[in-house]
């Protein structure tokens, strides 16, 4: 097969489940189906469709090779602490959020309502996020990185400012960088010569990091996808931006001996990947990844595994902060600004109390988010910290959400006003997990 002939294959199975959905709403809206009597044969399609997606085998990925040997792993040291309880981001964190900060604002805000309709975010909006080098801030610079030290918060802190912007587009912006980090972090030498390169050259490749299974009362440390004879077979669910990744990162039982990280390639026979529409993050085009004997490769040990877990949950509080924020900007301009009986409603003491509320929240949240975060960048026992910080985060990010509809009436409903998708996007909290890391 030549190159060309890959291209186009892997680019109509990027596509296929776009199209078939854009297609299929098409048809639904068209006055032709009514003339001839298919209106009700359409809707059952559609709905079909949208509840089980379309199903697609894994997209042909590039050749991961190593161009060079390393005589080692390369890992990144702790920052170095000052002793003092000093959350205060540094220069270069500052620099970088007031970039991130301005991408959000001025290209995923834009940008959200339609990619949530879509399912989807923009192609040039993701290359725009790689040209920023979201994949590169945990890649030690002798790999093609930026970074000299371990950089857990400057992660927390650029999550924190994508999501601000737009939650889904923004998890679908660093899905990649889940995969370069986990590599980075846990990868041996041979690992990070063969990935690496790929994520630090022009053309980063689409990846995910996959943990989350579909079932109720989900444990991330009791797994039903397995790893037997070095073949993995299980089913992972709202897996970011599933149908165009070229390579994962899947979480699986190790048979006697636990859980562990693995590397998949999304070219490998037996692995399918299916359209899972969700409620929120619609943006990040999140998909169920099925995988029957697949071969794999373990990334890190089991101790390894139980800091990925908790780094993960770390990034989805940042993502909380960022999207709790944007509650709060939009709803104090409004209820200053809404009249009713004569005044703004804010003279109400129940609309008062309750904006006040959503900033108080937003702060403690924020506060036990940026603790987790130092004490994982200096290397120190963050267990604690991040299991508050996930608890705070999901309770009180649920409810803000909830409280910013409840602000704007009946405004809150409807699609004019985003804080409905914001609302959908919070409730996600507590129950992802993987997709991100920092």
């Amino acid at each position: 097969m030549s190159l060309l002939e890959r291209t186009r294959g892997r680019e109509r199975r990027r596509d296929v489940i776009g199209v078939g959905v854009a297609w299929l709403n098409r048809l639904a809206k068209s006055r032709t189906i009514d003339r001839f009597g298919w209106r009700k044969q359409t809707e059952r399609v559609v709905f079909e469709a949208t509840k089980s997606g379309f199903r697609t085998a894994g997209a042909l990925s590039r050749s991961f090779s190593a161009a060079s040997k390393l005589a080692k792993p390369s890992r990144l040291p702790s920052a170095r602490g000052s002793g003092k309880f000093d959350l205060t981001p540094t220069e270069d964190q500052q620099t970088v959020v007031e970039v991130v900060r301005e991408f959000a604002a001025e290209v995923l805000r834009p940008a959200a309502a339609v990619a949530d309709t879509d399912c989807a975010t923009e192609p040039k909006v993701l290359t725009a996020s790689a040209d920023l080098g979201l994949s590169l801030i945990e890649v030690p610079e002798e790999l093609g990185g930026i970074v000299t030290e371990r950089s857990a918060m400057t992660g927390v802190l650029v999550a924190e400012a994508l999501s601000h912007g737009d939650m889904g587009q923004a998890v679908a912006c660093l899905a990649p960088a889940a995969v370069s980090t986990a590599i980075s972090l846990w990868g041996d030498e041979t690992q990070q010569a063969t990935y690496l390169p790929a994520f630090t050259g022009d053309s980063a490749p689409a990846a995910a990091l996959a943990i989350l299974e579909p079932r109720p009362l989900f444990d991330p440390f009791d797994l039903r996808t397995r790893v037997t004879g070095g073949k993995l077979t299980g089913v992972k669910s709202l897996v970011p931006r599933g149908a165009e990744a070229e390579l994962f990162v899947i979480a699986a039982q190790l048979e006697d001996r636990g859980p562990a990280l693995f590397l998949v390639e999304s070219g490998h026979p037996g692995v399918t990947i299916e359209a899972e529409p969700s409620m929120g993050l619609r943006a990040a085009s999140l998909s169920r990844v099925i995988l029957d004997d697949v071969p794999a490769v373990q990334l890190g040990t089991f101790d390894d595994y139980i800091e990925c877990v908790r780094l993960s949950r770390l990034g989805w509080c940042a993502l909380s902060l960022g999207t709790a924020k944007a509650v709060l900007d939009y709803v104090t301009p409004y209820v200053n600004e809404r009249i009713a009986f004569g005044e703004p409603i804010s003279h109400r003491q129940s609309v008062a109390f309750m904006v006040a509320n959503i900033a108080i929240e937003l702060e403690g949240m924020r506060l036990v988010t940026y603790r987790a975060g130092s004490r994982a960048e200096q290397g120190l026992s963050f267990a604690r910290e991040v299991a508050l910080a996930r608890r705070l985060c999901a309770d009180k990010g649920m409810q803000i959400g909830t409280d910013g509809v409840q602000l704007l009436g009946g405004h809150g409903f409807v699609k004019e006003h985003p804080v409905e998708r914001w609302y959908r996007d919070l409730r996600a909290i507590g129950i992802m997990e993987g997709a991100v890391l920092v």
